[in-house]
C-alpha cells in the first residue's frame, strides 16, 4: 500500500458505523469517500469532519437497490481520487418477517443490497487495486448474524451468511495481489438502524447480553481501523465478532 495519498471508501458513511468508520480511518491518514443513500445533510457533516483532519472528502449517493448501475458509484469516486486503498463495504438493508410469511420480493429487496451489492462494490474496488498493483484491504460489515440466526429475519440471516462466505472466496482468490479481505461482525450497537445514538448506550440495558449494554460505533470502527492499518498484514479471510459476548450466552447463561 502506498505511503501517501491513501483512499478508504466507506459505503453508507453517512451515520452510524459508517461514519465514525470514515472518521478513523481519516485519522489514520486516509482520503475518504462517502457515500449516502437518503442522508445527503449526513454526508456533508461527515465531509467537513474528515476535512477538519485536514483529510480530503468526496460524497456520493449510493443505491445498491439499483444493480449494476448503482455499484457504479464506486466507480466514480475512484475516478475522482485516482486510486483506492481500503473499501469499507457497510451499507445494508434489513428486514424482518416470519419465513413462511416472507415474501420473495422483500427477500430479494435485503439480497440485492446486502450481497449483490456487495459483490459489486468490492469487484470494483479489488479491479483497481490489482490494477495499482500495491495490494489493498476490503473490510465487509457482516453482523454476528453472519453466524447464527435472527429471529424471524431468514432473508438478512442468509444475505449475512453469505456475505461472509464471500469473504473468504474473496480472500482466498485476492491474496495473490496482496488484498487482504475480512469482515467484521457486529452484535447490537447504538446505530439509526437499531434506533439508538451512542450517547444512548446504558450500563446494564441489555441484560441478556453478558456485557449487559449495546455497543459503540468506535468499538467497530476501531477494528476496522486496524484492519486497514499496517498492523495487519497477515490477516486475511477472518470474521471478527464483536457482540459484548452475545455468540457466548446460551440458556444457562442467568445475568448477574
Amino acid at each position: 500500500m502506498g505511503t501517501t495519498n491513501k483512499v478508504a471508501i466507506v459505503t453508507a458513511s453517512d451515520s452510524g458505523i459508517g461514519k465514525q468508520c470514515a472518521l478513523v480511518l481519516a485519522k489514520q491518514g486516509y482520503d475518504i469517500g462517502i457515500t449516502w443513500h437518503s442522508d445527503d445533510e449526513g454526508a456533508k457533516e461527515v465531509a467537513e469532519a474528515v476535512a477538519s483532519f485536514g483529510r480530503r472528502a468526496e460524497t456520493v449517493q449510493l443505491d445498491l437497490s439499483n444493480l449494476p448501475e448503482g455499484a457504479q458509484a464506486i466507480q466514480t469516486l475512484i475516478d475522482r481520487f485516482g486510486r483506492i486503498d481500503v473499501l469499507v463495504n457497510n451499507a445494508g438493508a434489513m428486514s424482518k418477517a416470519p419465513f413462511l410469511e416472507m415474501a420473495f420480493e422483500e427477500w430479494r429487496t435485503v439480497f440485492t443490497v446486502d450481497v449483490d451489492g456487495a459483490f459489486l462494490c468490492a469487484q470494483i474496488a479489488a479491479r483497481k487495486m490489482v490494477e495499482q498493483g500495491e495490494g489493498g484491504r476490503i473490510i465487509n460489515i457482516t453482523s454476528v448474524h453472519e453466524h447464527t440466526p435472527l429471529p424471524e429475519a431468514s432473508a438478512y440471516t442468509a444475505a449475512k451468511h453469505a456475505l461472509g462466505g464471500l469473504t473468504k472466496s474473496m480472500a482466498m482468490e485476492l491474496v495473490q495481489h496482496k488484498i487482504l479481505v475480512n469482515s467484521v461482525a457486529p452484535g447490537a450497537i447504538a446505530t439509526p438502524m437499531n434506533n439508538m445514538k451512542d450517547e444512548d448506550v446504558e450500563e446494564g440495558s441489555m441484560p441478556n447480553i453478558p456485557l449487559a449494554r449495546p455497543g459503540h460505533t468506535q468499538e467497530i470502527a476501531s477494528l476496522v481501523g486496524w484492519l486497514s492499518s499496517e498492523d495487519a498484514t497477515y490477516t486475511t479471510g477472518q470474521s471478527f465478532i464483536v457482540d459484548g459476548g452475545f455468540m457466548l450466552a446460551n440458556p444457562q447463561y442467568k445475568p448477574q
